[in-house]
């Protein structure tokens, strides 16, 4: 088949190609280039558009709006309460004893029981006994202050509480300035005990009314009436009352509108009588606000013969949050020189004291606040006093301090600080007094410069609590032998103490008091103790 397929072809090309040369024409054709296609540059279109014109014309629309409310009804949400982690709540104990002794010849014995009577009665009872004998070193250098005291509060159901207490104290202590005495003037003198001892006794008593919810004319009140009698070991005897009403009105729970009367009557007998009265009445209005507190009103004042008039006014303003919080006040009042705040004061005074009452005038101001854990409060004051109470030692061989008074003028500076991290807690206070007297010469006995430091850390060993205060205090102006004005020694007085759990209910302690051994002089010739030491155990049920 291929040999018949080949001779086919063959035959068919020798046909066709005589019939294409019959139209060519006969001569040379000469073939210049061959054939090449090629595409012409397109032409650029060059465009430049543009934005239309911006439409600057006004349109206002007015839109009607049918007011249709749906009466939708929403079913009420169901709050469920927040669950809290049950804390552990740290256990109440209403009593507690403690028992310590120490150095030099030390006891302490104190305690106290706080409970209730059913639902509507609270009682409770508290006594302290501390002792400390340093006869060794200086003849007669002794103490012992005895203190018990029982109260009780009935609650009722008419929106009244009514409350007592009756306390005792029996405090004994000897007039051993008789040695210091003898060292600055080189001579030697001794005493028996019974010859230099001093005994305070007093009994006091009060009972009181208040209300314990407000009443319906939004009204807070409160009476009480307070007495004691007060004896020492040569025959003075002073008894005092106190009379006291307060009440306030109440609008929109914030802003009260307040009266106080008060009448402090009180007599001393020695030798003498004399009496100390002093009657006061202090209406006032309180505003509050968010930023802000003011408080406006009158003290009237009768003391003795002389009625005063003093203004009675607070004001504070939260500068910034809880950090600057400025505030002022302008008061005055009388205070009461009685022979039981003097002793309080100055146990080593002489026989038959001079009473008389104080009357002040007191502006201050300054500022307070919080920041970053830190409280701090710092103020500057100006105080007129007329019968500033001074001490000065007399001349005898047992040494006492006689009472005289004087117009002052006080410009005080006051700074706070305290704070608490980790479980150490620190604080201090100082406070500068600056005075200028009438007709004394110096503010005898009186400290012009007192700082106060102390720190409490809880973090050392488990249970273990301890604590170091530091006391410094400027020597207070006295009259030497000679006549002429010094200053006693410095107040240095370091201390450091110490508290361990022992189990839930039973816990040790310890304090060392004194450190430096600083033989301090608050009253002329009556040094303080020196290094002193107590330990004991404290039991609580």
């Amino acid at each position: 088949m291929k040999p018949i397929f080949f001779i086919f072809i063959f035959l068919l090309a020798s046909t066709t190609l005589p019939l294409e040369a019959q139209n060519l024409e006969t001569g040379r054709v000469e073939i210049i280039r061959q054939f090449n296609a090629r595409l012409a540059d397109a032409g650029r279109l060059s465009l430049n558009p543009q934005l239309p014109p911006l439409d600057t014309t006004k349109k206002n629309m007015n839109y009607s709006v049918v007011n249709r409310p749906l009466n939708v009804l929403y079913p009420a949400p169901k709050i469920s309460p927040k669950t809290l982690r049950n804390e552990p709540q740290e256990p109440v104990y209403p009593g507690f004893i403690k028992v310590a002794a120490g150095l030099p010849k030390a006891i302490l014995f104190e305690g106290g029981y706080h409970g209730k009577g059913g639902d509507n009665m609270d009682f409770g009872v508290d006594f302290r006994h501390l002792s400390m004998n340093n006869s060794k070193s200086t003849e007669n250098q002794q103490f012992a202050d005895n203190d018990l005291g029982l109260n009780a509060t009935i609650h009722t159901d008419q929106g009244f509480s009514l409350a007592s207490k009756v306390q005792y104290s029996h405090d004994i202590l000897h007039y051993y300035g008789y040695n210091t005495l003898g060292e600055e003037s080189e001579k030697t003198y001794s005493f028996a005990s019974e010859d230099v001892k001093q005994r305070f006794s007093q009994l006091s008593g009060q009972v009181k009314i208040y209300s314990n919810q407000r009443t319906k004319g939004d009204i807070d009140y409160q009476a009480s009436v307070n007495y004691y009698n007060l004896q020492d070991l040569y025959a003075a005897r002073e008894n005092g009352l106190v009379l006291n009403i307060h009440a306030a009105k109440w609008f929109s729970d914030l802003h009260p509108l307040s009266l106080g009367i008060r009448a402090d009557l009180s007599t001393l007998r020695d030798t003498a009588k004399q009496r100390l009265n002093v009657v006061t009445a202090n209406p006032a209005y309180t505003f509050h606000s968010d930023r802000f507190r003011l408080k406006a009103g009158l003290n009237f004042v009768a003391s003795g013969a002389s009625v005063s008039i003093y203004p009675n006014l607070e004001a504070s303003a939260n500068i910034v949050q809880n950090f600057i919080t400025a505030f002022a006040t302008v008061e005055g009042d009388a205070q009461k020189n009685t022979f039981q705040s003097l002793s309080t004061v100055n146990p080593f005074l002489a026989r038959f004291p001079e009473l008389r009452n104080s009357t002040y005038y007191h502006i201050f101001g300054g500022v307070k606040g919080e920041y970053r854990g830190v409280q701090y409060r710092a103020q500057i004051g100006y105080k007129d006093v007329e019968n500033l109470a001074l001490f000065l030692t007399n001349s005898d061989t047992i040494p006492r301090l006689d009472v005289l008074y004087d117009s002052a003028s006080i410009v005080t500076f006051t700074a706070e600080l305290k704070t608490r991290f980790d479980g150490l807690e620190l604080g201090g206070r100082f406070s500068q007094h600056v005075y200028s007297m009438h007709s004394q010469e110096k503010p005898w006995h009186l400290p012009s410069l007192t700082l106060q430091a102390s720190a409490a850390y809880t973090g050392l060993i488990e249970n273990l609590t301890l604590k170091s205060e530091l006391f410094v205090q400027n020597g207070v102006p006295v009259r030497g032998l000679d006549g002429q004005a010094k200053n006693l020694n410095a107040l240095l007085d370091l201390s450091f103490s110490g508290k361990y759990q022992l189990s839930e209910n039973i816990s040790a302690f310890a304090q060392v008091n004194n450190v430096l051994n600083n033989r301090w002089q608050r009253w002329q010739y009556y040094p303080t103790y020196g290094l002193n030491v107590l330990a004991g155990l404290q039991a609580r049920f």
